[in-house]
């Protein structure tokens, strides 16, 4: 199947890398309006794909079965557009769109054609994130409590997103996957304008109906930092994407046991903790990039829905258009 790669920026190149990878796909275009961007991948991938500065070129070529569009939030919406009108596939990157009623309006319109849209949720396609969900699903990790996320760091400064906007993206996406899709009903966010006309970092605290998540996000921090802790009433798991492979997911059996009874002394009558054994679960050397893209790929040869399609993406979209209108108030 022949895809074409819109942005060949910041994460095209990641992108195009991971295609050009998969037996399932073959990288038939790259696209950038900057010819000195082209130049550079012309160096990598030398002949063994074409390269044009305009999009309307590959949309209009049938050889070409899917898009990947790789550019600024605020280029989404027409980019996407243009592609499901031409009958082309979307592997988009997040977030989806900058509003809910755009992502809406693309859902409907590619629901019309039988199209599939692919939005790169990235981390839901961590194998340490599915490891959790598997815990999560098989009951070890028990009932969730909380939910805890870190994305920090200093830069990459965007001007037409928030920091929230682009970092808790990916923080959001992992609590609807883990969540099976629950939607929070209450959300409250604060955020500071640093050297940029939007949120630089943000605290965004969410409540659901059995649990709670606060999500942190910042571009000026002197520490990188990519950690997600997720607290069950048996086990909790630490996500630590900063560590080796090896030792990036941490499950501990540690909680609360509430003492309780007519016949309990006073004292005992209490919670009392409990310190069970660590365990890091083998995790296999997966690229979140490639699986993302390769279930992409399956999705449209089986004809099925994407796991992190434009359904999922607007559930995200919704918290984050509330968090960004209400910020500060």
């Amino acid at each position: 199947m022949n895809i074409a790669l819109i942005g060949f920026g910041y994460w095209g190149p990641n992108v195009a890398k991971n295609i050009f990878a998969n037996k399932k796909l073959t990288l038939h275009t790259i696209c950038d309006k900057k010819q000195a961007r082209l130049d550079k991948a012309r160096n990598i991938y030398i002949e063994q794909c074409r390269y044009e500065t305009d999009y309307q070129v590959l949309l209009n070529n049938p050889d070409i079965h899917a898009v990947a569009v790789a550019v600024e939030t605020s280029a989404h919406h027409q980019l996407v557009k243009d592609a499901l009108k031409a009958g082309k596939h979307v592997y988009v990157e997040k977030p989806f769109t900058s509003t809910v009623a755009e992502a809406e309006e693309l859902t409907a319109l590619a629901n019309s054609k039988g199209l599939i849209i692919h939005v790169d949720h990235i981390m839901m396609y961590h194998p340490c994130i599915r490891k959790i969900q598997e815990l999560i699903a098989s009951g070890e990790i028990g009932d969730l409590i909380y939910i805890e996320a870190m994305r920090m760091n200093l830069g990459q400064i965007k001007k037409d997103v928030s920091a929230m906007a682009d970092l808790a993206v990916h923080d959001l996406a992992i609590i609807d996957y883990l969540s099976n899709g629950k939607e929070p009903f209450y959300i409250k966010a604060v955020g500071e304008k640093m050297y940029n006309p939007k949120e630089s970092l943000t605290f965004l605290m969410l409540r659901y109906d059995a649990f709670i998540a606060h999500i942190q996000s910042s571009w000026i921090s002197p520490l990188k930092e990519r950690k997600l802790i997720v607290a069950g009433t048996k086990k909790m798991a630490v996500f630590d994407d900063m560590k080796p492979t090896t030792e990036k997911l941490t499950i501990y059996d540690k909680g609360v046991d509430v003492i309780a009874g007519t016949d309990v002394e006073y004292q005992d009558y209490a919670v009392k903790t409990r310190v069970g054994d660590i365990w890091i679960p083998y995790i296999p050397d997966q690229d979140a990039l490639f699986n993302s893209i390769d279930h992409f790929a399956e999705c449209i040869a089986s004809e099925t829905p994407s796991s992190s399609g434009p359904e999922q993406a607007i559930r995200v979209l919704k918290i984050l258009e509330h968090a960004e209108a209400n910020m500060n108030t």
